[in-house]
C-alpha cells in the first residue's frame, strides 16, 4: 500500500504546478497546509477544490514568510482599507500570527461590512500576504477570550509542533480496512455528571467528553473511570468536547497532566467558555481547601492542543473517523457530534446535552444528518412525568413573580448558572423592560455572568436569529439594557439589599457560594423579598434546602464561622428554563430524526428515567434501545 503522505503530496504536485511557488507542504492537524510564494494562490479556490476532492482532505494555503508585507505597512493598509468603507466602522486592534501567516483584526461595527467582508478579506490577503480573520469588537471585553487568543499567538511555534504530530497520526496509513466498533461507558450512564464515552475502532480511539461530577463524595464517583483497562492514554487519537459545562469538560486538563499530547475538538465558543469554567473550577477548589486534579499549566496545555471546528465542517480526526458538529441548542457552542467511521462503514450521532426547542437565546437542535446507524442520546428529563412547562409559560410566570414582589416594595434574587441560564434570563428581562411588562427598575448583575455574557457577544453567530440580528444589525444588544448594572466584587451589597426595589441576577445558581449566597443572607429575613430558582437544585446544596421549605438554613461563611439564616422571603421555583429536552421533546426528536437510527443508547439521566425512556423508544419507534451502565463495553458493529 502506498504511503498516505506520499499519495497526498503526489496529488498536490500533479494539480498545482511547481511554478505556483509551493515551498513546502505541512500536515497541520486535520488540514494539509501549502506554503506558497504566489499571492494569487492564497485566494484561488478552484485549484484547491480540485485537489481536496481528489485526496478527500481539507486543504488550506498559507503565505511563505518571504512574501509577507512588513507588519507596520500591513497595519497601515488594513486601517485604510477598512476605515475607508464606512464612518461607522473602525479598527480597534491588530494581532499577527507569525507562525501561520494570519492577522487577527478587531473591528468595531463589523456588521456594516457584512456584504463587503469577502472582498475585504481578499484585498488584504492579496496585498499583504497575511490572511485576515475579522473579529467583532464587543462593548464589554472578554478577558478569557483575549487570554486564549494571546496564548495561542505567543505559542505559535509550539502549536505548529503539536499540529505536525497530530497530522502524522491522522494521515497514517490504515492497517485494517474494517473491523469492530466498540463503545466503552466511562461515565455519565444511569447518572448525571462525569460524562465520558470511549469509541474504539480497529484503527483508532476517540473520547467523547471528559467531565466531572460536582458534589460526589468519592473520587470513583467524581471522575470518569479512566482506570479501566480499555482506556489507554497513549493510544488515544482525539478528544471531542460537546459543550463547555463542567460535567462534560471539567476533567479534560487531567489528561494532559498525565501525558496526553493529542488534539481536542470543540466549537470556537466552547473553547472560550470551557476555559472560563475550568479556571473557575480551580479557583473554587482553592477556596474550599480542596486539591484540584490539575493545574493552570494543564489548562494552558488544553488550550494549545484545542482545534476549534465550526458547525458543518467535516474534519478528519483519525485515519478512519471524520467529525462533523451540528447545533445542539443547549448552550452557546454546544454541539451534536456526528462520527463517520470508515468509508461509509458506520455513523454515530452523540447528542450531548441538547434542546429540541427554540428559546430566546438559541435555535433548536439539529435533527437531520447525512447518515446515522447508532444514536447516543441524553435522557436527563426522560421520565414519564418529566413534562416541563412551555417556555412561554415559564417566562410569563417569572414576570408575574417579579411584578408581585416589586409591587410589594421587595427585591427579587435570581441565582443563575453563569453560562446559558444567565444569558437567557437577561434576554427575557431586557424584553420585559423594553415592552413595559415590568416598570423600569435596576437589574444588578454580579459574579461570572458578565464574563460569560461577553463571550456570548463575541460569538453572535451561535445565538438565535433575533438576538444575533439585534447585536449585529439593529443596534439593540439585549445584554446592554440601560437598566442593567454590572457590579464589581467590591460592591457594598448591604446598600443594595437595604435600598429600593430591584432585581439581582447572580451566581451561583444553587447557592453553593458566590455573590448569590451573600445576597440570600441579606434578603432572606424580609418577607417582602423573593428568591426565584430557574435551574435544577442538586440535593445537598443550600438551594435545595431553601426550596424544600426549611426556614432556618445553617451556612458556613468564607472565614469559617457558622451562622443560621432565617428564611422569611418568598421562595419560587420556575421550571421550563431548562437547556435540556424534556420527555415530549425527546420523543419529538426521535420521531423527526433523519435518517432513523437502528440502535439507540441512552446516557446522562437517572437510572429509572433512562431505563423507561429506552423501553418507550423500543415500543414506539421499533428501534433497539438500551440504557447502558457505567463500565459496560458495547459492541456497536
Amino acid at each position: 500500500m502506498k504511503d498516505v503522505n506520499l499519495r497526498i503530496r503526489e496529488a498536490i504536485i500533479k494539480n498545482i504546478l511547481l511554478e505556483a511557488g509551493v515551498t513546502r507542504i505541512e500536515f497541520e492537524g486535520p488540514e494539509i497546509a501549502l506554503y506558497v510564494t504566489r499571492r494569487e494562490l492564497l485566494v484561488e479556490e478552484e485549484v484547491l477544490k480540485r485537489v481536496a476532492k481528489e485526496i478527500k482532505k481539507r486543504i488550506i494555503v498559507r503565505s511563505d514568510p518571504s512574501i509577507r508585507m512588513d507588519k507596520q505597512k500591513a497595519i497601515d493598509y488594513i486601517y485604510r482599507e477598512i476605515r475607508g468603507l464606512s464612518d461607522k466602522v473602525d479598527v480597534k486592534n491588530v494581532f499577527f500570527d507569525d507562525t501561520f501567516g494570519e492577522v487577527y483584526i478587531i473591528v468595531e461595527g463589523l456588521s456594516y461590512l457584512s456584504e463587503k467582508s469577502e472582498e475585504i478579506i481578499k484585498n488584504i490577503t492579496v496585498t499583504t500576504s497575511w490572511k485576515p480573520k475579522l473579529i467583532n469588537d464587543t462593548p464589554i471585553k472578554s478577558t478569557i477570550s483575549e487570554f486564549v487568543m494571546k496564548l495561542r499567538l505567543q505559542e505559535g511555534d509550539f502549536r505548529r509542533k503539536i499540529l505536525r504530530g497530530i497530522g502524522s497520526r491522522i494521515h497514517r496509513p490504515l492497517i485494517f480496512q474494517s473491523g469492530d466498533i466498540r463503545m466503552i461507558c466511562l461515565g455519565g450512564f444511569r447518572e448525571v455528571g462525569r460524562s465520558a464515552i470511549l469509541i474504539e475502532t480497529s484503527e483508532s480511539s476517540v473520547l467523547l467528553d471528559c467531565g466531572v461530577k460536582p458534589g460526589a463524595m468519592h473520587p470513583l464517583q467524581s471522575f470518569p473511570r479512566l482506570d479501566l483497562p480499555e482506556f489507554c492514554i497513549e493510544k488515544l487519537d482525539a478528544v471531542v468536547i460537546s459543550h463547555a459545562h463542567l460535567d462534560h469538560c471539567g476533567f479534560l486538563p487531567y489528561l494532559f497532566k498525565y501525558g496526553y499530547d493529542g488534539p481536542v475538538y470543540c466549537t470556537p465558543p466552547t473553547l472560550d467558555l470551557m476555559t472560563l469554567l475550568q479556571l473557575d473550577y480551580l479557583q473554587v477548589a482553592g477556596k474550599e481547601g480542596i486539591k484540584p486534579p490539575y493545574s493552570m499549566q494543564d489548562i494552558q496545555e488544553t488550550i494549545l492542543h484545542t482545534i476549534p471546528v465550526e458547525y458543518g465542517e467535516v474534519t478528519d480526526i483519525a485515519p478512519d473517523i471524520r467529525l462533523t458538529f451540528y447545533n445542539a441548542g443547549h448552550v452557546l457552542g454546544s454541539a451534536i457530534v456526528h462520527l463517520h467511521i470508515g468509508e461509509g462503514e458506520h455513523n454515530i450521532v452523540y447528542t450531548g446535552d441538547f434542546k429540541f426547542g427554540r428559546t430566546k437565546l438559541l435555535e433548536p437542535a439539529n435533527y437531520v444528518f447525512p447518515r446515522v446507524e447508532t444514536l447516543i442520546i441524553e435522557g436527563t428529563y426522560g421520565g414519564p412525568t418529566d413534562i416541563l412547562p412551555q417556555r412561554i409559560e415559564a417566562e410569563a410566570r417569572l414576570i408575574e413573580v417579579i411584578l408581585k414582589t416589586i409591587n410589594n416594595n421587595g427585591k427579587v434574587l435570581i441565582p443563575v448558572l453563569s453560562v446559558g441560564r444567565a444569558q437567557e434570563i437577561l434576554v427575557l428581562l431586557n424584553e420585559a423592560l423594553e415592552m413595559g411588562y415590568i416598570k423600569p427598575i435596576p437589574v444588578f448583575i454580579e459574579g461570572m455572568v458578565q464574563e460569560a455574557t461577553s463571550i456570548h457577544m463575541l460569538h453572535p453567530y451561535g445565538l438565535s436569529k433575533k438576538v444575533r440580528e439585534d447585536i449585529l444589525i439593529n443596534n439593540k444588544n439585549p445584554f446592554l439594557n440601560e437598566y442593567f448594572h454590572v457590579l464589581p466584587s467590591s460592591i457594598d451589597r448591604e446598600e443594595i439589599a437595604s435600598g429600593e426595589p430591584c432585581i439581582i441576577v447572580a451566581t451561583s445558581g444553587m447557592l453553593t457560594g458566590g455573590p448569590a449566597l451573600s445576597y440570600f443572607k441579606l434578603l432572606a429575613p424580609d418577607e417582602k423579598n423573593s428568591i426565584v430558582f430557574v435551574s435544577y437544585q442538586i440535593p445537598g446544596t443550600v438551594g435545595r434546602r431553601v426550596l424544600s421549605g426549611i426556614k432556618e438554613i445553617p451556612i458556613v461563611s468564607e472565614d469559617g464561622r457558622s451562622e443560621v439564616i432565617k428564611v422569611n422571603m418568598n421562595v419560587y421555583s420556575i421550571e421550563g428554563f431548562s437547556g435540556h429536552s424534556d420527555r415530549r421533546q425527546l420523543l419529538g426528536f426521535m420521531k423527526k430524526i433523519m435518517p432513523k437510527p437502528n440502535k439507540v443508547l441512552i446516557c446522562h439521566g437517572e437510572e429509572e428515567k433512562v431505563v423507561n425512556l429506552a423501553e418507550t423508544f423500543s415500543n414506539l419507534f421499533k428501534v433497539n434501545a438500551y440504557a447502558p451502565h457505567n463500565l459496560e463495553v458495547i459492541r456497536i458493529k
